[in-house]
């Protein structure tokens, strides 16, 4: 069967860290999300994939090429402008059965060939995987009865424990005509839940099959979930050097060329890229996984956060629940804050709207190449952009943008200063 991954978004609520890197490449548990998306196919058995791409298309492409390294067949079409789900599957072509999937959902493998099963052996003209969730308030509702799809619902009343769509479909070639057919959105663009329901009151069969495990990687704290779950989910080993006197759980990820110092203490599942330096005397917390070349020094703290190639924090750090992009540089002292003073639920500002993450504990994101200073601070749900600085002694209450610069402004008083 024909894979369609959709992967040609910018990622505006991934923002900093798609200002620099497509969302699909960013990484968990030392692999990018469509790593994932791919391993997936694969075990189901799937050898023909198209990636419709579009945002920094190269970037893919160049990591991906013509799918050798995968076994696969993996061939590209571009989608110029980001005019919806609907405009992107109509770009490809298909006469039989075909899945589609968002590049952004990291899904299990068991639930996908599930899915594409139950369609195969039904009459749909479509199927979609579906997942239940605590709160709905931000997806599509799926109403079924007897495992067929009766409505799709966007921006539900009722959003707690709520069957969503997954972003995972197995459809039809008749699709295509439905999206020829399917009007644009507030938006300007064609949506794909509006040609499905489209289907639906054609009298159209479309099923629902519910996933065992599935996140949608949409907000930055979506990857630090998509990170738990694939660290749960990896098979550890150690190919890296344990100096004597460093303890490293069973199930901590050491990649070859990194070296674990005395004194450095880590707590797992955790993973380690290639090449870092960790340590001496270092705490590393469970759900942490740092990439390659990264060092974490002496009485560094970090905990529950994702640390991308080529980061430095060298001394005296604390970062919790976090996301720090590539080639940051930490000065001694640095904080990063992940629990408000009045314990309540961290806000995160998504395009331009202030968002609640419905998480007590959230730490900073951290675009590509940022720098802080001795004794700064970076408070909860705070966002920096790519090449922006935090300076000595600043503490960081809001977002900064790209390539600005934070200083605490001092003033020298000219007067003699007498010595009793």
């Amino acid at each position: 069967m024909k894979a369609v991954i959709l992967a040609a978004g910018i990622g505006e609520r991934m923002r900093p860290l798609t200002y620099t890197h497509p969302k699909g490449l960013l990484p968990v548990a030392g692999k990018p999300i469509l790593d994932y998306v791919l391993e997936s196919l694969k075990r189901a058995e799937t050898e023909n994939v198209e990636i419709v791409v579009g945002y920094r298309k190269e970037d893919i492409i160049g990591r991906y090429g013509d799918g050798d390294n995968w076994e696969m067949d993996i061939s590209y079409v571009e989608q110029p402008e980001q005019r919806g789900t609907a405009d992107a599957i109509s770009l490809t072509e298909s006469d039989e059965t075909f899945l589609v999937i968002n590049g952004d959902v990291y899904c299990d493998a068991p639930s996908l060939v599930e899915t594409i099963n139950k369609h195969e052996e039904g009459e749909a003209v479509a199927t979609l995987g579906t997942y239940r969730v605590k709160s709905a308030a931000s997806y599509g509702v799926i109403k079924t009865k007897n495992g067929k799809i009766q409505e799709v619902i966007e921006k539900p009343k009722e959003t707690y424990n709520q069957l969503i769509n997954a972003g995972i479909y197995v459809f039809e070639p008749e699709i295509y005509d439905a999206i020829e057919d399917t009007p644009l959105s507030k938006r300007d663009e064609k949506e794909i839940t509006t040609s499905i329901e489209m289907l639906i009151e054609k009298g159209e069969l479309v099923s629902a099959n519910e996933l065992s495990s599935w996140v949608h990687v949409g907000r930055p704290w979506d990857l630090l979930i998509a990170n738990e779950n694939a660290l749960k989910n990896l098979t550890p080993t150690t190919e890296g050097e344990i100096e004597p006197g460093a303890y490293v759980d069973e199930n901590v990820t050491v990649e070859e060329g990194t070296l674990i110092r005395s004194g450095a203490y880590i707590e797992g599942p955790a993973y380690i890229g290639e090449n870092s330096d960790i340590g001496p005397n270092c705490y590393i917390r469970p759900y942490t996984s740092i990439g390659k070349e990264v060092r974490i020094g002496n009485a560094v703290e970090v905990k529950n956060s994702i640390i991308l190639d080529g980061s430095h924090a060298a001394h005296h750090s604390y970062i919790g629940d976090s996301i720090v992009g590539y080639g940051c540089n930490f000065g001694s002292g640095t904080k990063v804050g992940n629990l408000r003073l009045d314990a309540g639920n961290v806000i995160m500002t998504l395009r331009g709207e202030l968002t609640d993450t419905g998480r007590r504990k959230l730490g900073a994101v951290l675009g590509e190449g940022v720098q802080t200073g001795i004794n700064s601070s970076i408070n909860p749900g705070v966002k920096v952009g790519p090449n922006s600085a935090v300076g000595p002694g600043a503490i960081l209450y809001e977002d900064l943008p790209p390539n600005r610069c934070v200083f605490v402004e001092q003033k020298e008083e000219k007067r003699a200063w007498k010595n009793d």
